[in-house]
């Protein structure tokens, strides 16, 4: 099992687009791991996720207090985790990682590979890469969630 998708984006705007499309297709609890190197876009495909959900304001990559929570109605929770300056995945543990790990949660995991061990194995990853003009954005499901969301990206365009 492990399905993936290929989207090439021009823009800060369209990367901020296509993640409001992508956020539309979440489903919580998911966990999707965001990866690429310094300024690929993580940050702005997580503005366009937050997006979907009701989000209207800026958003911050909280590479100092590693996750940034943010509430929705109905209950939804999203937590926004940013793990470049962590120093040992096992820190996790000192700021509760299981807890924020709850039902019906989404959590966005960039530098997900500093985390390592720490997280399941996650419904979605996402590979930003620079291209010439743009990103290139390999989308893989990795579970059964995960996969239902590439259907559904696929079946929208």
């Amino acid at each position: 099992m492990s399905q993936t998708v290929v989207k090439v984006v021009f823009g800060e705007q369209a990367m901020v687009d296509f993640g409001h499309r992508l956020g539309e297709l979440i489903v919580t609890p998911i966990v999707v791991f965001l990866e690429g190197d310094l300024g690929a876009g993580k940050t702005t495909l997580c503005r366009g996720i937050l997006g979907a959900f009701g989000h209207r304001g800026p958003v911050k990559s909280p590479t100092y207090t590693l996750v940034e929570p943010y509430q929705f109605g109905h209950g939804v929770l999203v937590y926004h985790f940013d793990l470049y300056r962590l120093g040992d995945p096992e820190e996790l543990e000192f700021i509760g990682i299981r807890d924020y790990l709850a039902e019906g949660v989404c959590c966005l995991v960039e530098w997900p590979e500093r985390g390592a061990g720490m997280f399941p194995l996650p419904d979605l990853q996402v590979m930003i890469m620079a291209v010439e003009g743009g990103r290139r954005l390999n989308i893989t499901g990795n579970t059964l969630k995960g996969e239902a969301v590439l259907a559904s990206l696929l079946e929208v365009g």
